[in-house]
């Protein structure tokens, strides 16, 4: 693993693979035609390849690279995907070969200065770098109160400080490529409480909660979750809204960053 990498998830790559929601075919439709070409795509931070296997078919070859050894293990495999574990500050891939870049929930994770020095050098000329991020799920306010009871007054000590550029839809963090205007999207599933409840489990803040105390935080809501959805097996739509910044990466970063 990289120095410095804060792994999260590493200890829940099996449910995060299993239980968090996919994005829309429309987004990656966007993307890939916005890249220049359609050589290779590249995506950084990439977990469990959820968002590397929804550019397969729309490039002749993808690459996800994730710093943790365990979530590429647990990626998904696709023809066309292939996977590396690297930091996304030194992918190890050659000068100039990538037409698209993305970051699916990842890029809160990146050091700024040598992400985008990284990002130069691994960029063909007029390449798209684009980085989008998905907040609180919503299914009905009688069931979204104590969902929030959880991200909020339960488990919300245990966020890493970085959570707060997700809260913000990444206008905190540096972006110094020329933005493009982007359509709005939504992730929606549809599910049933333990699939919800499955998904709440792969919180980061939920991981930390339960190795610090030795206790399952999800028990404190079980009981008005499962009232306030109904039947078990009752299935539900469960929305995300999804945040997306995009730019035309250009020879070199900002000065600022170097």
């Amino acid at each position: 693993m990289a120095q410095g990498f804060k792994d999260h998830f590493s200890g829940v790559a099996g449910a995060y693979q299993a239980f968090r929601p996919g994005y829309p075919p429309a987004l990656f439709d966007w993307l890939a035609g916005a890249a220049p070409r359609r050589d290779l795509a590249v995506d950084l931070g990439c977990g469990n390849g959820q968002a590397s296997v929804g550019l397969a078919g729309r490039f002749q070859a993808v690459i996800g690279i994730d710093p943790s050894a365990e979530q590429v293990a647990h990626a998904e495999r696709r023809a066309g995907v292939s996977y590396r574990a690297a930091p996304a500050e030194a992918t190890g891939l050659a000068d100039a070969c990538a037409d698209l870049v993305i970051a699916a929930q990842a890029f809160h994770w990146f050091d700024p200065a040598p992400f985008a020095r990284e990002l130069a050098r691994i960029c063909r000329p007029g390449a798209v770098f684009a980085a989008f991020t998905y907040g609180r799920s919503s299914v009905a306010p009688e069931i979204d109160a104590h969902v929030d009871r959880l991200y909020t007054d339960i488990v919300g000590p245990y966020w890493p400080p970085e959570r707060a550029h997700v809260e913000s839809g990444y206008r905190t963090l540096p972006f110094p490529w020329p933005e493009l205007a982007a359509p709005t999207f939504v992730l929606e599933e549809r599910w049933d409480l333990d699939r919800l409840l499955g998904y709440l489990g792969t919180w980061s803040s939920v991981s930390r909660y339960r190795k610090v105390r030795g206790e399952d935080p999800l028990v404190l809501v079980l009981d008005d979750l499962a009232a306030a959805w109904g039947p078990r097996d009752r299935i539900r739509t469960v929305t995300w809204p999804l945040t997306l910044r995009a730019g035309r990466v250009g020879a070199s970063p900002d000065p600022e960053l170097r």
